[in-house]
């Protein structure tokens, strides 16, 4: 009788043991702001999967992964040793406790150790620069012994007057380039060597033996006068993996094309009309008469564009998705940016072989600008949020060196009513730099404006969608809202039209809103940016999912990606606008409905009148929806 009764209080301890392990697990102690920046969570259990969609998957999804494990990646302790975290520090990297484990799984996404390995040093160098700082900023004395703001990203770099054979670097860009920068090069070809090189370098970390290079453009000549042979080999280079494939022009009969931007990667047809032959392109008008006057006969020849001991301007411009090579006015080839090797990470320009260079001549670079000669800066800073729930975030992908997109957006549609009262909190999610320059003017700038969220990795773009998860972590866990938006940095967003909208429809839970596709496949083709094998997504379907440009999530939706991914139920996907929609597929099979509200006023390849969302939209135009919207009070575009 006493053993069967000590049994039973045994049981009885056990039963009481487990109840209050479950009640400490649903209710987490409060959070301090130290606990929070290192990642002191608790979990929440996720519901059972039910399908509820013509979408089908498997039972036991291939793409579901769960991993209680968590591996070493080289660098992220180091972006989490500061000891005293100031509140500047706090305010910045908010986020980084809670997307600790995101970057520790096995599964984690391409580039994740290397984006975490160089933001530790990014990390550490900025830190360094922080507190060597004074309050005033750095300054420098003029030749009067004035003191002056040290100018650190110029808006244009030159080296002129050069007359011999040049195999150095030209020109160093200290924060890099960005959409639309420009280098033009005039020179003329030497015949006794027969070729030259234009090379556009990375930065170079420590430890690293050779920087990349981003995009290689090598010219071989025949020599005098004729070009027939003559060829233009374009490629990349890094010391992981070599040299690239290469991309040459003439194709000599090869059937593979290519776009880049809507233009071809070799112009075969070098005695057409580029107008012409590009009919499609939104072009200026001064663009059209350069492409016309050179269809008219300026080139020295039709079959080459470049001929030894004939000058020749040649222009390299940044577009959305490669480089192009202008020559004499013609656009002669473009190269498609490869993985890692993009333009925000170039750090100087180079020229070798045969070329006597008489000016190179950089234009639209990055630079910052100097908060003391703002007017109405106070107006530009993210008002202060003093209600425990708002409305909606909106969060933006930028990164470091964007400096003059995120002043248009501040500019423009961030001064909406409802976001400088607070009813909607406007952020941007910016990865690390590789240039300490950049970091330096990023950490400035979140220091005045106080609307950035320092992510703690190097801004690749096979890591945005740790920038999705990011917004959904803040939107739940810092800032609370009843909806969260995700956007670009050149989008121009009509955030009254957006509240309309969401306080029309009211569907507080479950809602995907945007511009949705319900029938998209991916991508198998190995040369494109959007490419996806069969190991990443073994299916002929994505589920539907809203394009990246804008698309709008309630809170419950959110919450439960944050859990998904804190638990590592959810997979990590390259492509985060499709993420969010896989997300949401699994999010429908643990039982809930889902609200696809597709609206084709969110344009995700540029304006249309009466939009919701223009994308595609520099400085220039951001400033000019805005200035539209409050003069004609239409929502006309302004190309």
């Amino acid at each position: 009788m006493r053993k069967w009764t000590g049994g039973t209080v045994i049981v009885a301890l056990a039963i009481i043991l487990v109840i209050r392990y479950s009640l400490m697990e649903t209710h987490p102690r409060k959070q301090s702001p130290y606990d929070f920046f290192n990642g002191d969570f608790k979990h929440v259990a996720q519901s059972e999967d039910r399908d509820s969609h013509k979408f089908q998957m498997p039972e036991r999804p291939h793409y579901l992964i769960v991993k209680p494990y968590l591996i070493t990646v080289e660098g992220l302790d180091d972006l989490y040793s500061v000891v005293n975290v100031s509140e500047d520090v706090l305010r910045v990297t908010l986020l980084w406790g809670q997307m600790h484990d995101l970057m520790s799984r096995p599964d984690s996404l391409p580039d994740t150790a290397q984006g975490v390995k160089e933001a530790s040093i990014a990390w550490k160098e900025l830190i360094e620069t922080i507190e060597k700082e004074t309050p005033s900023g750095a300054v420098n004395s003029d030749n009067e012994g004035n003191n002056i703001k040290e100018q650190h990203c110029p808006l244009t770099l030159s080296a002129l007057n050069l007359t011999s054979p040049i195999n150095e670097t030209l020109l160093e860009f200290p924060c890099g380039l960005v959409e639309d920068s420009s280098i033009t090069v005039v020179g003329i070809p030497s015949g006794d060597f027969g070729s030259f090189q234009f090379k556009v370098v990375g930065a170079r970390f420590p430890g690293e033996q050779e920087p990349p290079i981003i995009f290689h453009y090598n010219v071989s000549l025949q020599g005098g006068t004729s070009t027939d042979g003559s060829i233009i080999v374009q490629n990349s280079w890094t010391t992981e993996y070599g040299w690239g494939e290469e991309e040459k022009c003439p194709t000599y009969g090869s059937s593979a094309t290519c776009n880049v931007d809507g233009l071809v990667c070799c112009n075969e047809q070098m005695g057409g009309s580029v107008v012409e032959d590009n009919r499609n392109i939104n072009m200026t008008e001064l663009d059209k008469r350069k492409a016309l006057n050179t269809s008219k006969g300026t080139h020295l020849s039709v079959n080459f564009p470049f001929i030894a001991d004939h000058p020749f301007a040649a222009t390299l411009w940044v577009g959305r998705e490669g480089f192009h090579m202008t020559v004499n006015g013609r656009h002669e080839t473009s190269f498609s940016y490869r993985e890692r090797l993009e333009p925000w990470l170039v750090n100087d320009f180079r020229v070798g072989g045969g070329l006597d260079v008489l000016s190179v001549l950089a234009n639209g670079l990055p630079a910052s600008e100097d908060p003391d000669l703002i007017v109405g800066v106070e107006h530009l800073k993210a008002p202060p949020v003093s209600k425990k729930r708002i409305l909606l975030l909106v969060g933006i992908f930028s990164t470091g060196n964007n400096f003059e997109r995120r002043m248009a957006v501040r500019r423009s549609w961030m001064q909406y009513k409802a976001v400088r009262s607070g009813d909607v909190v406007v952020r941007f999610f910016i990865g690390f730099h590789k240039n300490k320059q950049v970091n330096s003017e990023l950490w400035r700038e979140a220091q005045i404006y106080g609307d950035i969220q320092l992510m703690p990795f190097v801004d690749y773009y096979a890591l945005i969608t740790l920038k999705t998860i990011a917004i959904c972590i803040f939107g739940t866990k810092v800032i609370p809202a009843k909806y969260i938006m995700k956007t670009d940095d050149d989008a121009f967003v009509r955030v009254d039209e957006v509240l309309s909208n969401l306080r029309e429809k009211n569907i507080p839970n479950g809602l995907l809103y945007g511009l949705i596709s319900f029938d998209s496949a991916p991508i198998r083709e190995g040369d494109s940016k959007w490419y996806i094998s069969e190991v990443e997504w073994p299916y002929a379907k994505y589920p539907p999912w809203a394009h990246g440009p804008g698309y709008i999530i309630s809170r419950d939706v959110a919450k439960f990606i944050v859990q998904g991914h804190q638990e590592r139920d959810l997979k990590l996907f390259k492509l985060e606008d499709v993420a969010m929609g896989i997300w949401i597929e699994q999010y429908k099979k643990s039982g809930k409905e889902i609200h696809y509200i597709t609206d084709d006023r969110f344009n995700n390849a540029g304006c249309e009148a009466n939009y919701i969302l223009a994308h595609y939209q520099g400085p220039r135009l951001m400033l000019c929806l805005w200035e539209k919207l409050q003069r004609e009070h239409e929502p006309n575009c302004c190309e």
